[in-house]
């Protein structure tokens, strides 16, 4: 059962394990466990064990429609996503005249953009070509350098559904992305937390996009060109990979941005974004208050 980040009634967030339609407030019953992800991925397997041993009849269920989903994670060390690791987004790229990387293409997204799962998604007034992306975004769960492909799956903390939300003119401006990949907001992640344990195949998901009902990208994990084990791999022959650290893996075609014309997300649309198995996001675009 997933991780959840929630509040109720604008009180401090907490976790809470969450049962279909419902979760119980973890600080609560085992109030012993961290009050944030990044904590609970510190406390190792003690903290994993614990959580495993909540059921339904530990406590109250809360049915999280009068909750407030919070992002799992707020304050990670780092937020990368790579670039074109789908063959279909790939072409693309190619038709919008960028070339398809040899190696992994990393960039950052700055922990700033880091939005909840169901918040508003704001059109800067500084863009008009305001687009999406739905990708599977893999949390670090322990410290780890120089990983091997193989042990790679033992460092990972849990999944979740990121929406690479991007600025596509400022994202052009610069090789490196990180600009137009970093505008406030434009990182909604969860809508919880999965831990590895509880999904059985990473690379087996179907992941959807839909604007305002309208179904813009559909894809499945198991078309990775770089596969999450390789993404470790080669990530922490760099830098050393910490607890909460947030890897978007890629995103399927069909980004606004490559349509003919393109269309791109305009304030009022909302964005659904969904991954099997560990649920959706779903953000509305509202004007840049400032």
């Amino acid at each position: 059962m997933p991780l959840a980040s929630f509040s109720t009634r604008g009180d401090t967030p907490r976790l809470g394990k969450v049962f279909g339609d419902s979760l119980i407030d973890l600080s609560l019953v085992a109030p012993e466990l961290p009050r944030d992800v990044i904590g609970f991925l510190n406390a190792g397997a003690d903290a994993i064990a614990r959580y495993d041993s909540v059921s339904r009849e530990s406590g109250s269920l809360i049915a999280i429609k009068d909750v407030t989903l919070h992002a799992p994670i707020t304050a990670p060390e780092k937020f990368l996503a790579i670039g074109m690791n789908y063959a279909d987004h790939g072409a693309e790229a190619v038709k919008l005249g960028l070339e398809v990387p040899k190696f992994q293409l990393w960039f950052n997204k700055q922990v700033s953009c880091i939005n909840g799962p169901f918040d508003g998604v704001v059109s800067p007034k500084v863009s008009e070509k305001l687009d999406y992306e739905v990708e599977l975004a893999v949390v670090i769960g322990k410290t780890c350098r120089y990983i091997s492909e193989t042990d790679a799956p033992s460092v990972i903390g849990g999944y979740m559904i990121c929406n690479d939300v991007s600025t596509r003119d400022w994202q052009l401006r610069t090789p490196t992305m990180t600009l137009g990949k970093s505008f406030d907001t434009h990182g909604p992640i969860g809508p919880w937390l999965t831990l590895p344990h509880e999904l059985a195949d990473p690379h087996a998901l179907t992941l959807r996009t839909l604007v305002n009902g309208e179904q813009r990208q559909l894809g499945n994990t198991r078309n990775l060109i770089f596969n999450i084990w390789q993404q470790i791999s080669y990530l922490s022959q760099v830098m050393t990979l910490k607890p909460g650290d947030i890897l978007a893996t890629g995103t399927p075609a069909g980004v606004g941005v490559a349509m003919d014309p393109p269309r791109f997300l305009s304030v009022g649309d909302v964005v659904r974004v969904e991954i099997e198995g560990l649920g959706h996001l779903e953000n509305r675009v509202i004007a840049d208050p400032l």
